[in-house]
């Protein structure tokens, strides 16, 4: 067997400014950081990021709210109401790679901050700015995930058909809004590579969810089709929705014809197959009631647990609704390794969290640096930003001579 190589992370020698808060930007910026970039996170003093003081749930070492986008990154107090925090805030973009923000827009630029300045200050920085509905005539709106899901039209299609609007069961729609930034953020670098410039990425949270609405968006679009709540069941797939069983519910997923043959044939009803009602994908979800009750008869023969693997024997995707902690156990079991100890500074485990999603062949070192106490950093973070002598910012690998108006 071949030895297992490890290659440098993707973003080692990156330095990430982090003026953002609260979920969407420190978890573009926390991506950024799993990746290998340093990243600075500024902070309010006193207060620090909204999310330190948004529990319960509390760790030992702080809100898990806050602990769960700010890992591997380290702590800056700025007050951007005093001159000399703000000449420092300058300095710290000026050495940056990328600046990710989200204060409300036009806020940065009264402080010097904007990123038409900073692109004169540093014209290899690549800015991020997160909003919550653009910098247009939406400017002034502030941008909370509970909101947007409301007014995008998210929560009109989740839910029971007869019952009211609810909103997802996590945060979703800045995660996906942050996904974007980080998105953005590496697109952007792999264009100063080629141009030799950075540049200036806009996201907003409205805009991010109206993407992921996908197929239920493009059926307005494309065929005049308003989406509609429907519970668990799919608009366009059946069946795709959870199905009662003798002691609970069955996910239960047939994307193909042949799915469904197979399921009939496990249920002990292969008639049911070639009924005309049910013989096409089509036929099944105009006549979704009658299929629903059909599977259900014959489900009740047995548990969730029995049909999931009997279904995922023969390829029919299945499985029993698990909580958040079976869930993690599935994923362990599967060889995974969904979670990670997090550590301080002298390399002592003080916590756990959720791995990144990423893998990299050769593997790439996984960071594992516990979230900043509020103004951890603070003390050196101010010592480097105001020396002159050391090299004023990390640079590329690739790069061989100095960008233009900055420090060698």
């Amino acid at each position: 067997m071949e030895p297992v190589t490890t290659a440098a992370a993707p973003l080692d020698g990156l330095l990430v400014a982090d003026f953002s808060r609260v979920l969407a930007g420190p978890l573009a910026t926390m991506h950024l950081a799993d990746l290998g970039a340093r990243v600075i996170k500024v902070e309010r003093p006193g207060s620090g990021d909204e999310t330190r003081s948004w529990g319960p749930p509390h760790s030992a070492t702080g809100t898990t709210y806050f602990e769960s986008v700010n890992r591997n990154k380290e702590s800056l107090l700025l007050d951007l109401r005093d001159p000399a925090d703000v000449a420092l805030a300058v300095e710290l973009a000026r050495r940056a790679d990328v600046l990710v923000e989200n204060f409300r827009p036009g806020s940065l630029p009264s402080l010097g901050l904007g990123p038409e300045r900073l692109a004169q200050l540093n014209p290899r920085l690549v800015t991020v700015s997160i909003s919550g509905f653009g910098t247009g005539a939406g400017a002034h709106l502030a941008g909370y995930d509970f909101v947007v899901q409301a007014v995008g039209g998210l929560m009109d299609i989740t839910g029971e058909a007869d019952g009211a609007p609810q909103k997802v069961g996590v945060a979703v729609v800045d995660v996906l809004c942050g996904k974007d930034a980080a998105l953005g953020a590496l697109a952007a670098l792999v264009r100063r590579g080629v141009t030799g410039r950075g540049s200036h990425v806009e996201v907003n949270l409205l805009s991010s969810l109206q993407t992921a609405l996908v197929n239920q968006v493009q059926g307005l679009l494309g065929a005049g089709a308003a989406p509609r709540r429907a519970g668990d069941a799919h608009p366009s797939i059946a069946p795709y929705e959870l199905l009662a069983c003798a002691d609970g519910p069955l996910a239960l997923a047939c994307g193909t014809d042949a799915m469904f043959r197979r399921l009939c044939e496990v249920l002990g009803a292969p008639a049911l197959a070639d009924d005309p009602r049910f013989a096409t994908n089509t036929d099944r979800v105009s006549h979704r009631p009658a299929l629903r009750h059909a599977l259900e008869t014959r489900l009740a023969a047995g548990s969730a647990a029995r049909w999931a693997e009997e279904l995922t024997e023969v390829g029919v995707p299945a499985g029993c609704v698990a909580t958040v902690e079976q869930g993690l156990q599935l994923a362990a079991a599967l060889g995974l390794d969904p979670v990670v100890d997090v550590v301080d500074d002298d390399g002592r485990a003080v916590g756990r969290a959720v791995r990144s999603p990423l893998r990299f062949v050769p593997e790439v070192p996984q960071r594992r640096s516990a979230p900043p106490r509020l103004g951890q950093h603070d003390a050196a973070l101010r010592a480097w930003l105001r020396d002159p002598t050391p090299r004023a910012r990390v640079r590329d690998p690739a790069e061989t001579s100095p960008a233009p108006d900055q420090e060698d």
